[in-house]
């Protein structure tokens, strides 16, 4: 980084890190790199996604479709999309945390339904528009290739 201003940026940055951020004595740094969980953030309304956040590294993550800012919208951010994983960092959340969802927004993934149901058993669950119409759009393009 250098210095700027006779001010050392990789001293400050680790000063800040170490010293005053509170990072060091964070209760999720040992799992940080696996799983985050921030059962604060969660609501009545989540969505649950699979999602590519860097090369050949699926995720998933949960989000509180209710929350507009998007530091407190995050629930949960997790290095794997397996049922079994995902569910044993999903149950940690309070029993009365997972029974106060009402809705779950999902894609059409059965490992997500899955998910859903075993983590947060009185939730509706309710697909989302996107995968729905891009389903739709597919189904239509099949069609019409095929009248041809």
């Amino acid at each position: 980084m250098g210095t700027l201003f006779g001010i050392d940026g990789e001293l400050l940055e680790r000063q800040y890190r170490n010293h005053l951020s509170g990072y060091l004595k964070w209760n999720q740094l040992p799992h940080a790199e696996e799983w985050v969980l921030f059962e604060k953030n969660i609501g009545a309304y989540i969505g649950i996604e699979e999602m590519y956040l860097s090369r050949d590294e699926l995720y998933t993550i949960l989000i509180n479709k209710e929350e507009k800012i998007a530091a407190g919208n995050i629930i949960t951010i997790l290095k794997d999309t397996d049922v079994k994983t995902v569910t044993s960092i999903l149950i940690k959340l309070s029993r009365f945390r997972r029974f106060q969802l009402r809705e779950i927004t999902l894609d059409m993934t059965p490992n997500m339904e899955q998910t859903a149901r075993i983590s947060f058993p009185v939730a509706r669950l309710v697909r989302d528009r996107f995968h729905v119409q891009k389903l739709a759009y597919e189904a239509v393009q099949d069609m019409r290739v095929n009248s041809r």
